[in-house]
């Protein structure tokens, strides 16, 4: 698995026009699943990211986790993170897991965050989505499970 975190203050996903998501301060997460993954990688990424020392405490220090300030999570499912771009002009997405694979996983993954006691909205599997959001510092970064 592959996820970009990215650290927000807001954020909402749109499907047809219609707001299916939408978190205030906390994580956006971008999901990619490629086809090795199991529910191992959903398991190690979700303890990782409830963890992560990425908010500010009393002196301005990145030292407190989305449980210490009660952040919430909006997790956005991103086949193209495992896109290969090193050829040619178009991405190559055979490093992306089937639909059928990969929405297991990410669900269970989604799953996984709401059992440590994070709130987690998602955008809709497959679907185009438009995802808004004020991103926090900024603060992105990358994870992978491997």
């Amino acid at each position: 698995m592959k996820i970009v975190v990215q650290r927000s203050k807001n954020a909402q996903v749109t499907v047809a026009g219609e707001v299916v998501g939408k978190i205030s301060h906390g994580f956006v997460l971008l999901v990619g699943v490629t086809h090795e993954d199991k529910h191992e990688d959903a398991e190690y990424l979700a303890d990782k990211i409830v963890h992560l020392r990425v908010f500010e405490d009393e002196n301005e220090k990145m030292n407190l986790s989305l449980l210490d300030v009660g952040g919430e999570i909006l997790s956005i499912s991103q086949f193209t993170l495992y896109g290969d771009c090193r050829k040619g002009r178009r991405p190559n997405f055979m490093e992306a897991a089937k639909p059928d694979h990969a929405e297991g996983i990410y669900e269970a993954f989604n799953h996984l965050l709401q059992a440590k006691g994070v709130h987690v909205e998602t955008g809709k599997f497959g679907a185009m989505m438009d995802v808004q959001l004020t991103n926090d510092g900024p603060v992105t970064l990358i994870l992978e499970s491997k």
